[in-house]
């Protein structure tokens, strides 16, 4: 069973912005699907996802679909769908070969290729004085951010904490180091905190030396050999530390930000990014809610099991939002064609009775094809109109003048490539519908 709703939905926006591409009010499709086993829930969840690919293709958006982390909702697994473009406020990463994509949140690094190491060195103490942050140390130091690893103290407890190994031209990513200690928070240690398991002020924290702290190293640092490290005591960094040789690490893991250039972990070509706008989320709950709320069915023995739930949302006001920002240009709006708010504008360019009537008689035979219309017969200047119709973004522009009837011909404009066609007044019905509908049906 799937139950859905289409409703007006308020929030407290903390940073609302672009209108209504993130507002305090907005429309929104929510469903909730129930199975009793997880054969039938992928299934659920397979359709809705297929579902909504249609929905986005069939609205003429350039979006993908890609992984997710499932956030405070929770659950087993998630897809956003990303319309693509500048203004989007999430990061994604795609590999161009295969159908990979995936937030930065989310998204998977494959290991470094293995290669021969270099000979280690021997551990040399050198100062850096008031060299905290990774640039002042590489510039002081001359080398490349590379060749540093930060040591990054994160509070997991009370009273604990762990060091993460993070490369220096790299960000760690708190989403997956949260998903391998299983916890639900995670908070950089105070300087108290950093004070009590270390010797060193915030900047100078290394793993050599530490005691009382689980340490982890993401991927790219266990490649690494001789490498740059806090010293653990002000304005000291200790160069060519090794792994296992100067300190242990508890597990090595993917633990930072995806970025251009990783390798992709389906083998394609090196991850690209992109920014993307969420219109659409598909989640696997399984039974978290279920088991929670008591939702449950009986089977064919009489016993009582947890629904098995899927959860699906389309933020519908900001798919509008997102298609605007694919489709304009520095006049206004292009609307795609299976979502303008009407397919045809009529221009009225002058007022004289012969346009009027005939600017009358297109409106009323447009409609009666089905063909949604907007006449502007307006008291304005042909200029004035020609710029709001440009701004509203109607995909065709129909101009009605004394001129073009003494010739017994009507202009035509493609809203979105500036085309213009002059077709003879009793050839405009039909041209306009039969285009409208080719471009409707060229949707998938």
């Amino acid at each position: 069973m799937t139950l859905y709703q289409i409703q007006t939905k308020f929030r407290d926006e903390i940073r609302p912005r672009f209108g209504i591409m993130r507002g305090r009010e907005f429309i929104m499709k929510d469903a909730y699907s129930f199975d009793q086993d997880e054969e039938g829930a992928k299934r659920s969840y397979q359709g809705m996802y297929d579902a909504y690919c249609r929905i986005f293709s069939r609205m003429g958006l350039q979006f993908r679909p890609v992984e997710a982390d499932t956030g405070l909702i929770g659950g087993i697994s998630s897809h956003e769908f990303m319309v693509l473009a500048n203004t989007g406020e999430e990061l994604i990463v795609f590999d161009p070969d295969t159908q990979y994509a995936a937030n930065v949140e989310r998204a998977e690094i494959a290991p470094p290729a293995l290669t021969e190491r270099e000979a280690q060195k021997p551990l040399e103490k050198v100062s850096t004085p008031n060299a905290k942050s990774v640039e002042e140390v590489c510039t002081l130091l001359k080398v490349s951010p590379s060749r540093l690893v930060k040591t990054l103290l994160y509070q997991t407890g009370k009273d604990a904490v762990t060091a993460v190994l993070i490369r220096g031209d790299h960000q760690a990513n708190e989403i997956k180091i949260q998903r391998h200690l299983g916890i639900h928070e995670l908070t950089l240690a105070t300087p108290e905190m950093v004070a009590r398991f270390t010797t060193a002020p915030i900047g100078f924290v290394g793993p050599i030396g530490l005691h009382k702290v689980q340490i982890l190293a993401d991927h790219a640092v266990a490649a690494l050999s001789n490498f740059i490290v806090g010293g653990n005591e002000p304005d000291v960094h200790l160069m060519h530390a090794n792994i296992d040789r100067d300190f242990a690490i508890d597990a090595i893991g993917d633990f930072r930000q995806a970025q251009a250039g990783d390798p992709s972990p389906r083998g394609g070509s090196p991850l690209q990014t992109a920014r993307g706008i969420e219109v659409g989320h598909v989640f696997m709950l399984g039974t978290k809610y279920s088991e929670k709320m008591g939702a449950t069915y009986l089977d064919a023995q009489g016993q009582t099991h947890p629904a098995i739930m899927g959860c699906f949302g389309i933020g519908v006001s900001r798919a509008a939002a997102a298609a605007i920002e694919q489709n304009h240009d520095e006049k206004g709006i292009c609307w795609p064609i299976p979502i303008a708010p009407f397919h045809v504008q009529i221009l009225s360019v002058t007022a004289s009775e012969e346009v009027r009537k005939a600017s009358d008689h297109l409106y009323n035979d447009l409609c009666r094809k089905g063909i949604e219309v907007l006449l502007d017969d307006r008291e304005e200047r042909g200029g004035v109109k020609f710029n709001d119709a440009d701004l509203i973004g109607t995909p065709f522009h129909v101009i009605v003048g004394d001129k073009g009837l003494a010739q017994n011909t009507i202009e035509i404009k493609d809203r979105k490539t500036g085309e213009k066609s002059h077709i003879p007044l009793e050839q405009v019905c039909e041209w306009i519908t039969n285009t409208v509908k080719k471009r409707l049906e060229s949707q998938p």
